[in-house]
């Protein structure tokens, strides 16, 4: 298993097995790809005009110089393989997945679900969307949709998926079996947009200290934030714990936007800049929602793009303190170029800067050390008089910026946090990596877990409370029932991890996401190393 924290696997898993009716959560692959502005522009659908039309954008877009007679003759997958990881070409399908994503809304019915024993289980209704208007509550289970039956087949996610899933203003037909309800209801779903905020969470860590978590920089998530902040301000919130973890990246507008309400006037945000495209600054217009307030931000390994644009604008203008694990190294901006078959391009034009000029790039050449190719493009580039010696010491003393602090900072491989918070891997084990991989802890939580316990007992005692001891017994029975064999050493070494991962799954079942990081971050290293530093 590769190492990770505890909760970033959890959170993983978590979007993993959770669908959301009418929107696919496949995006996720597309995270690490960062912002992207959009050209409305179309060019040929067929696939060797395509291939032409691709090199004439590489001719006069892409950030480097590149020889386009090696190009020719490549399909389309290969032909991008020569130039960057981020630059890619997205099927209609996926570029759909894409958009609806980032402009956080989709057309559906507006539910998530869990498939449990072959069955739909629904484990979250969208406020004022489709299905709550319709009736549909958490715990219910969907066994027909339309004239297919679902309970009980094993049918892949993505033909459930297709069934729900539609265009506004068309109808879907479900059986549902409510808890406690002994003969199945047919309700009738009138498909609509529904609104999804990229704030995962916002909530009070304790008195004057508010905590909010975003997962990408969609369209509208500068908003979202101020919203949330407004909110948390009424709790009393002075200090502010705002958490990047595995957030990918986004729209840079999202992310110069969310800038513009942390920072003062007149600083510059961020500066992109490449072969084809001058240098644009992004300056903040001040008036922020929490301009002035104690800020932590919270990054790690899979912290990219606008995250690391946002971290690292922070970090240069002293404006707060940066706590975690080094980012992705996600320095490059890509432009999308739409075919007529809907299909895009999604091209690397650009890199940014952070406000003291740093690349935050890591290397993605071949055969080389990562440290080494980021002196040689910067020697190329003009930024450098002279290459340094080929060390790690000698190289990062080339690569590094004083801020107005006095702070040194570091270009490439990411933005270095800070105060640097070690990935915790205690009761991580092949056993415990068994039993997330066949969702043993999902199934037990929503199969047994969450029918002994209320939304308001959980919410009343989330200091306190703890999984039981018969709880734990009968999780461990229930593990067994699915064939698989216990190892006692590793299940006692993960004893504790289990008891956090049941209590969190638990939350989120009952008390939706804002639920789920309160029970998680309860023991959150990083959480506790911002609060003390914000003191």
């Amino acid at each position: 298993m590769k190492p990770t924290t505890r909760k970033n696997l959890l959170i993983a898993l978590t979007y993993s097995v959770t669908l959301i009716g009418g929107m696919f959560l496949g995006y996720k692959f597309l995270k690490d790809q960062g912002f992207t502005f959009q050209r409305n522009v179309q060019f040929a659908d067929n696939n060797s005009e395509k291939v032409d039309e691709i090199i004439n954008l590489i001719n006069r877009n892409y950030v480097d110089e590149i020889d386009a007679d090696t190009l020719s003759h490549l399909e389309i997958d290969s032909l991008l393989h020569q130039l960057d990881p981020h630059s890619v070409y997205l099927p209609p399908v996926k570029l759909t997945d894409q958009s609806e994503m980032l402009e956080g809304n989709f057309e559906g019915i507006g539910i998530e679900y869990y498939i449990l024993k072959d069955t739909l289980l629904v484990t979250k209704v969208f406020k004022d969307g489709p299905a709550e208007s319709a009736g549909l509550k958490l715990g219910d289970k969907i066994l027909r949709i339309d004239s297919l039956y679902v309970s009980g087949r094993h049918l892949k996610r993505e033909q459930m998926m297709g069934r729900i899933k539609g265009k506004k203003g068309t109808s879907v037909q479900l059986l549902i079996l409510h808890p406690g309800s002994g003969r199945p209801a047919g309700i009738n779903v009138k498909r609509g947009r529904v609104n999804v905020s990229s704030i995962d969470a916002a909530y009070m860590v304790n008195s004057d200290a508010g905590y909010i978590r975003i997962s990408e920089f969609g369209a509208n998530t500068d908003k979202d934030f101020v919203e949330s902040v407004k909110a948390l301000k009424q709790k009393g919130m002075k200090k502010l714990i705002l958490d990047l973890r595995d957030n990918g990246g986004g729209y840079l507008t999202a992310a110069t936007g969310l800038a513009n309400q942390i920072l003062p006037e007149n600083k510059l945000i961020v500066y992109t800049e490449g072969k084809h495209e001058p240098r644009t600054d992004y300056i903040a217009t001040g008036g922020g929602e929490f301009e002035d307030g104690k800020l932590a931000v919270l990054i790690n390994e899979n912290s990219a793009s606008a995250s690391e644009i946002l971290a690292g604008a922070v970090q240069d203008l002293d404006r707060g303190i940066i706590i975690g694990r080094r980012s992705f190294g996600k320095g490059l901006v890509q432009e999308q170029f739409p075919f007529g078959d809907g299909s895009a391009l999604n091209l690397t034009i650009a890199r940014y800067y952070t406000p003291l000029g740093r690349s935050i790039q890591k290397s993605y050449k071949r055969g080389y050390n990562a440290y080494q190719n980021e002196i040689e493009d910067r020697f190329n580039d003009g930024e450098l008089t002279e290459k340094p010696l080929a060390s790690r010491d000698s190289i990062q003393k080339n690569l590094a910026f004083i801020t107005g602090s006095g702070k040194k900072v570091f270009a490439g491989g990411g933005i270095q946090p800070d105060i640097y918070v070690k990935m915790d891997t205690a009761g991580i084990n092949r056993f415990y990596s068994l039993m997330m991989d066949k969702n043993v802890l999902f199934d037990y939580v929503f199969d047994v877990l969450a029918n002994r316990y209320t939304a308001a007992y959980l919410e009343q005692n989330l200091n306190s409370f703890s999984i039981s001891d018969a709880d734990y017994r009968d999780f461990v029975r229930y593990v067994q029932s699915k064939n698989i064999v216990i190892d006692n050493k590793q299940l006692t070494s993960s004893r504790p991890v289990i008891y956090n991962d049941l209590k969190a799954l638990l939350y989120k079942y009952h008390l939706g996401d804002d639920g789920y990081y309160k029970a998680l971050n309860l023991n959150d290293n990083m959480i506790k190393q911002a609060l003390s530093s914000l003191q």
